[in-house]
């Protein structure tokens, strides 16, 4: 008999989360394989899109610390051989704006010295907050 597999309240949020920016209902995947048998770039994820739809139906938020919703190109092959017409590029767009969403600062203002602030070229301070900082 096949283990039962539950959500935690948090998982169960990030599936309904995913869901709802996806507009699909993950949870009708069948987990064939089609959508990574089709995938074009396939070789350079570190988990394959099919992984990718069960690890979200699972409620597991470590999928997003995966690089392959950021490899997915949207090409719909994935879509176009799903028989169940699930969208795994609309799945992984969800997944790369709940991460944007994270705002995770990588730059801290107060930690530049007053010393580095009048040395360093005005513009590139305000290009590495713009590209490190939520």
């Amino acid at each position: 008999m096949p283990k039962k597999i539950t959500l935690n309240d948090k998982g169960i949020e990030f599936l309904k989360k995913i869901q709802e920016l996806s507009g699909e209902t993950i949870t009708l995947c069948d987990q064939c394989g089609t959508c990574s048998g089709g995938c074009p770039f396939v070789e350079d994820m570190d988990i394959t899109p099919s992984q990718i739809m069960r690890k979200t139906m699972l409620g597991q938020t470590d999928v997003m610390d995966s690089k392959t919703m950021w490899i997915c190109a949207s090409c719909y092959t994935c879509t176009v051989r799903c028989p169940r017409m699930l969208d795994v590029s609309k799945v992984s767009e969800a997944l790369r704006q709940v991460k944007l969403r994270q705002a995770i600062d990588k730059i801290n203002i107060d930690d530049i010295t007053p010393e580095d602030a009048n040395e360093l070229p005005s513009i590139a301070v305000v290009s590495a907050f713009r590209k490190f900082t939520g």
